[in-house]
């Protein structure tokens, strides 16, 4: 049995956020009970060339929303990147959240031979839909929560892979 386009990335998207925005709870406890300002974990970073956490967290977002969006074939909503606080990041995840649970599954099961044209820089490449969804956007939002996870663990927070996984979360079958 295959698994359909829609299996392979909505669900997962839902609940990858969800867990980020579970583990953003924990980072503000954390700040409370630690007295730490809030900008010193949106600010932060593994290396000085890389993104801070501010930005893990709206390409994560983005990601999940435009490859929805493209799958789909609908307009990918636009949100500001404005964010300063925790609670504006849960607000952006929510977002997204909600848009992703609006796309049904009809809309992109069969979309896995349709072209998908992104505009790098000053070119187009063009990918299969399936492609895009498997080589580039899943790969790289989950590197981008990954990151995101790292970074609050490196700077003290309490989080484990039971949090980035969170099967609270997870729908299991146990088979046999």
């Amino acid at each position: 049995m295959s698994i359909s386009m829609y299996e392979a990335s909505i669900p997962h998207f839902i609940r990858m956020l969800g867990n980020l925005s579970a583990i953003l709870d924990k980072v503000i406890a954390h700040a409370q009970s630690k007295n730490i300002e809030e900008f010193v974990f949106v600010n932060a970073r593994l290396a000085p060339d890389m993104y801070p956490l501010s930005q893990q967290i709206q390409i994560a977002t983005y990601m999940a929303k435009a490859c929805a969006a493209r799958l789909a074939g609908v307009d990918i909503p636009k949100y500001e990147n404005n964010e300063t606080n925790f609670d504006d990041f849960k607000a952006k995840i929510a977002k997204a959240i909600t848009f992703l649970q609006g796309i049904d599954s009809e809309q992109i099961d069969n979309s896995y031979d349709q072209p998908i044209t992104i505009k790098l820089n000053d070119k187009e490449v063009v990918y299969t839909a399936q492609i895009y969804l498997l080589d580039v956007i899943i790969p790289h939002f989950y590197f981008h929560v990954t990151t995101a996870c790292a970074i609050l663990r490196h700077h003290g927070v309490g989080l484990g892979k039971k949090d980035y996984i969170n099967r609270d979360l997870c729908k299991t079958t146990v088979i046999g």
